[in-house]
């Protein structure tokens, strides 16, 4: 599991995942919380002037590509990191997930990476 992670091949940041560790957290049926601070998001770091919404749709659909849609949440990282303006603190997330219905996802799969995938991981390690 990485609770706070991105596409590496988006941002190349050093935190964020590189093709063989998403691979290495599919096989184990793990999943990955997309880190909403801006420079996980953005090559641009905390000062990325493109970092939105769409920034943030991009590495949803790259880590649903890669890790199918039960490996993918949301895991936001509200605790003084810089976040893009559109969301700016948790009174924000609903723009998200109505950003992710815009974006073509159904509510199934809105409701995966809300919330029900964390349940599902954390059911499967502990229970």
């Amino acid at each position: 599991m990485a609770t706070h992670s991105n596409v590496h091949s988006i941002c190349p940041h050093a935190r964020n995942l590189t093709d063989w560790q998403l691979d290495a957290i599919r096989e184990t049926r793990g999943m990955v919380g997309l880190n909403f601070a801006k420079e996980f998001l953005h090559p641009d770091g905390p000062d990325g002037k493109g970092t939105n919404l769409d920034t943030m749709l991009r590495h949803l659909d790259a880590l649903l590509a890669r890790l199918g849609e039960d490996g993918v949440g949301l895991g936001s990282d509200f605790d003084g990191a810089p976040i893009p303006e559109e969301i700016g603190g948790v009174s924000g997330l609903p723009r998200l997930i109505e950003a992710l219905g815009r974006h073509g996802y159904g509510r199934d799969l809105v409701e995966k990476i809300a919330w029900k995938n964390w349940v599902g991981t954390l059911e499967r390690t502990i229970g």
